[in-house]
């Protein structure tokens, strides 16, 4: 059994920059893969980057290449995710996920995924 508790989302002018945090209780959290995903109003959920178990593989999805990094620290059972040169588009509650299948597979679909964080709301403005 995995919680995740996401926090740091917030209001940012378009340019700005936030980091949002996924603290996940449960000893096994290192053998799973993160992911954060995210569903703007009147939206489907979509796929924003995946990190390995042990955080040695990264992906993103292109409209976030270049601008926002995941990490993460299984000392601290903790995934990062830092958002720079925020956009308007970007706005969107953001969810943590953690699931036992690879980085890879997650970052192409969400479906199927068991363990989620109940969000964090960004909002950019212009």
């Amino acid at each position: 059994q995995v919680q995740l508790v996401e926090s740091g989302g917030g209001l940012v002018q378009a340019g700005g920059s936030l980091r949002l945090s996924c603290v996940a209780s449960g000893r096994t959290f290192s053998t799973y893969a993160v992911g954060w995903f995210r569903q703007a109003p009147g939206k489907e959920r979509e796929s924003v980057a995946t990190i390995s178990a042990s955080g040695g593989r990264t992906y993103y999805v292109d409209s976030v290449k270049g601008r926002f990094t995941i990490s993460r620290d299984n000392t601290k059972n903790t995934v990062y995710l830092q958002m720079n040169s925020l956009k308007p588009e970007d706005t969107a509650v953001y969810y943590c996920a953690a699931d036992s299948r690879p980085a890879y597979t997650i970052i192409n679909s969400a479906r199927g995924i068991i363990y989620w964080g109940k969000g964090t709301q960004v909002t950019v403005s212009s």
